[in-house]
């Protein structure tokens, strides 16, 4: 399978860690969205990465959704969702909190890579962060609790705290001791956490 990514999306790294946890093998194929290249405009209209393509061509985006449909091609003993339905939601809580943390930061760095200082919109700035921060918070006290299993919730996490390191260190630590120390403790569960977490 196909899978149109960014090696600096969260978005994509939470697709791409999962997969490895699952020995789902996958074809990663850099991509640019601004160049809007046509291969990804023919999977997914939109234009946006993580995109899915299977050996049969069917798309999948966005990234929930191809998360879902690799916990259903994973088999019974690899799931990333589990079958309890409170569990679950428990699971799918966590991964909906730590991807809409990452909207908000990728919205404050598309603001500051793409306008001049002078047109900076400070308010609508402050209010992004003010959604990362009350994030950050929530996650802090109650940070997802590892099991026999990793989760989707934990590949998440794991992709936005990458991310927060790579385009804004020294800004989201502050008091969230847990979540500072939270990577090292997913690594040693997932070894391959420092070379398939959000690069440059």
């Amino acid at each position: 399978m196909k899978l149109f990514y960014a090696p600096a999306s969260p978005f994509s790294t939470k697709v791409v860690m999962a997969a490895h946890h699952l020995g789902i093998a996958l074809d990663l194929v850099p991509t640019a969205t601004q160049d809007n290249p046509e291969d990804l405009l023919v999977a997914n209209p939109l234009g946006k990465i993580p995109t899915l393509v299977t050996d049969e061509g069917e798309t999948f985006y966005d990234s929930r959704t191809i998360m879902h449909y690799l916990n259903a091609i994973a088999g019974e003993d690899a799931r990333i969702y589990p079958r309890n339905p409170e569990k679950r939601a428990a699971v799918e809580r966590t991964e909906a909190l730590s991807d809409g943390i990452c909207d908000a930061a990728i919205l404050v760095i598309y603001e500051t890579r793409f306008r001049s200082p002078e047109t900076w919109h400070q308010p609508w700035v402050d209010r992004q962060w003010d959604k990362v921060r009350r994030g950050l918070d929530h996650l802090d006290a109650h940070p997802p609790k590892f099991g026999k299993r990793l989760n989707a919730g934990h590949f998440a996490l794991a992709s936005l705290l990458g991310y927060l390191m790579l385009r804004f260190p020294g800004q989201w630590e502050e008091h969230r001791v847990r979540l500072v120390n939270w990577p090292a403790a997913f690594e040693e569960r997932f070894p391959d956490y420092g070379r398939l977490r959000p690069q440059a």
